[in-house]
């Protein structure tokens, strides 16, 4: 066993495992662990489905919690009406509505900004889980927070 192995070995699960992982490099770390999301959709919902895939391309690991109504998840989660989709996730510390990028989400959790989440309103086509019914529209992920404000996160085309 070498010195990398030995500090991976046995730090593993510590604060102290934390701290020495991030000086072994990334290389030798492997992959990143999946990222736990859970998400709240309708089961009839395709273009959930196609999201969820996209996501789970990306590194999350979803739960899938099918409900007949999403409504009451979004109300009880700090989704503004306005920013209404059809689908909701909790990843983290946050909530993610509609078909928001999973590099955003990525992002997000990496720089922990004081915000509640982020969504896509509606359905726009060309959004993750919305490329196969039309042609792409441009569209705006949205930033809010828990006092129900809400600022332009990014612009996709």
């Amino acid at each position: 066993m070498n010195r990398r192995e030995f500090l991976q070995r046995a730090a593993r699960g510590t604060a102290l495992g934390a701290a020495l992982t991030a000086f072994v490099p990334r290389g030798a770390r492997g992959a990143a662990a999946p990222v736990p999301m859970t998400v709240y959709k309708s089961p009839t919902c395709g273009c959930c489905k196609e999201w969820i895939k996209h996501v789970e391309a990306n590194g999350f690991v979803c739960k899938v919690v099918n409900m007949d109504d999403v409504t009451p998840m979004k109300r009880t989660a700090g989704v503004p009406t306005h920013l209404e989709s059809c689908h909701t996730a909790l990843v983290g510390p946050y909530v993610i509505e509609g078909h928001v990028p999973a590099d955003l989400i990525t992002g997000l959790l990496a720089k922990k900004p004081k915000l509640l989440g982020l969504s896509v309103p509606g359905m726009p086509l060309g959004a993750p889980g919305m490329e196969t019914s039309g042609p792409a529209q441009p569209y705006k992920v949205i930033a809010f927070l828990k006092d129900g404000s809400s600022r332009l996160y990014a612009s996709r085309a």
